[in-house]
């Protein structure tokens, strides 16, 4: 970039799928501003998130690092201090560092480095007398009312339209307070906004214009591959909750009716905060990231929620834009694949800050303008979750995804180029051997430096116990 050190703006929704962008080829979805971003910017593709739920991705944007670097190589709790940071490092380099939203972090007051937050925690209440700055601000604005009363729970399948005026709905409470940061910013030195909505993460409750948005919208069906049969359930009761399950066609619908106008209400807000930059003047200062902590199946393969390997699951929107390097470019389009431990070194590089002392195990986005389709292979992975066994580790260099089931040795391989949808799986086909093996002895590499529980004779183990925190996780809980 310039000399002048950039503003950074980094937007994040919360469970937003990678294919529900309409520059990233969704023609159902209606996301006219993030296109714009798009439009003056970069789109990749092939965007991920290494470990697919909500803190263990949040650890890796933080960082800067692979799971088993920061620590979490499932869903547990963000440490309280990392060697890197990005709001420290950013604020360390002469940054305002503001951030709004949802953190998700513990204790949930705990800045990593931010001058100041407001956070939206989702009514979670993990630190003793903890209140979010929503929940604070919907008490005073309405008092007899409960943020809660649309009645859907935070993992639920069920969608249907937000039951309170649209203007206390936490979408709208965070857009406001991001215009007001901007509208108010005085100060001499750059700022970075962190921007992080807690939708379309369930519950799926758009606003009623945006629900009616999507009534009679062509909307994508679920995907289902043979493979995933056992995933269906059918005939057993199933929680409101559920991780899997054959709902069928109409609730999976009617949920991606929801999560569809959730998303379109997310893209309305960052509508306003591009105007207010618009206002005054700082566009073409600004650096601009959208992005997600991870996606979500929303029925894909009978599944629903998210810390899955596949692509509904793990692929995550990824728009950059930089304009004094490609205002009036149109957007460009890099196949390299790219993961959140990407967003730090990439705003470092803008800043003109030295990634090289901070050991990053993530590359700026910036410096593949000039080689969009280099080769990478990237890592993914989560441990245990919704049932015992559910750990697996994972590669994918964009066109071809590779999965080992790590407690039963399970192989999963799937052509992505030609199969975006994992329809067909690869592993018990004659003709794809080869290809497993080769793809089986990279796994091996990528875990070799785990040790002998991890890998053995060149392949990745069956293990016997799951693993949450690798041992370079900085300070307890250390619990396996």
């Amino acid at each position: 970039m310039s000399g002048e050190r950039p503003n950074i703006l980094l937007l994040m929704a919360d469970q937003c799928r990678g294919d529900c962008v309409g520059a990233l080829g969704n023609r159902a979805i209606r996301t006219p501003n993030l296109d714009h971003i798009a439009r003056d910017g970069v789109v990749f593709p092939h965007a991920y998130s290494t470990t697919p739920s909500c803190t263990p991705a949040r650890a890796g944007l933080l960082t800067g690092w692979a799971p088993w670097r920061h620590g979490m190589l499932g869903y547990g709790r963000v440490a309280e201090r990392y060697a890197n940071e990005m709001p420290r490092i950013l604020r360390q380099a002469g940054y305002y560092t503001m951030g709004i939203g949802k953190m998700h972090w513990f204790p949930q007051r705990n800045l990593h480095g931010f001058h100041r937050t407001l956070v939206d925690e989702s009514g979670r209440s993990e630190t003793p007398g903890f209140v979010s700055d929503y929940r604070q601000w919907f008490r005073e604005q309405a008092p007899d009312q409960s943020p809660d009363a649309t009645g859907l729970g935070w993992n639920d399948y069920a969608a249907k339209p937000y039951a309170l005026p649209e203007r206390l709905h936490p979408t709208q409470w965070t857009g406001d307070r991001a215009v007001e940061f901007l509208s108010a910013y005085r100060e001499a030195s750059p700022w970075f906004l962190k921007v992080s909505f807690a939708r379309p993460h369930s519950p799926y409750d758009p606003p009623e214009r945006f629900w009616r948005m999507y009534e009679d919208a062509d909307l994508p069906d679920a995907v289902v591959g043979k493979w995933a049969e056992r995933f269906a359930h059918r005939g057993e009761k199933l929680p409101a909750s559920a991780w899997w399950g054959d709902l069928g066609a109409d609730q999976v619908r009617r949920s991606r009716q929801g999560y569809y106008g959730a998303i379109s209400f997310i893209d309305e807000q960052i509508g306003r905060i591009l105007a207010e930059l618009d206002r005054r003047g700082e566009t073409n200062r600004t650096l601009v990231i959208f992005t997600s902590d991870h996606g979500d199946m929303v029925g894909d393969h009978y599944l629903w929620r998210k810390t899955y390997p596949y692509e509904g699951s793990a692929r995550i929107p990824m728009l950059v834009k930089w304009p004094d390097r490609l205002r009036n470019a149109g957007t460009m389009t890099v196949r390299t694949p790219v993961e959140l431990r990407d967003i730090l070194p990439t705003l470092m590089d803008a800043a003109g800050i030295g990634i090289r002392p901070y050991e990053m195990d993530g590359i700026s986005m910036l410096s593949l303008v000039s080689e969009p389709d280099r080769p990478r292979i990237m890592d993914l992975e989560h441990s245990r979750s919704y049932w015992p066994g559910s750990d697996w580790t994972g590669l994918t260099d964009g066109i071809r995804k590779y999965v080992h089931w790590s407690m039963t040795g399970e192989e999963q391989l799937f052509d992505l180029k030609r199969d975006p949808g994992e329809l067909r799986d690869l592993a018990s086909d004659r003709a794809s051997a080869a290809l497993l093996r080769e793809w089986r002895g990279r796994m091996a590499q990528h875990l070799a430096e785990r040790g002998d529980e991890w890998v053995r004779d060149g392949a990745p183990r069956t293990r016997r116990r799951t693993m949450l925190y690798s041992p370079n996780y900085p300070g307890a809980p250390r619990g396996r």
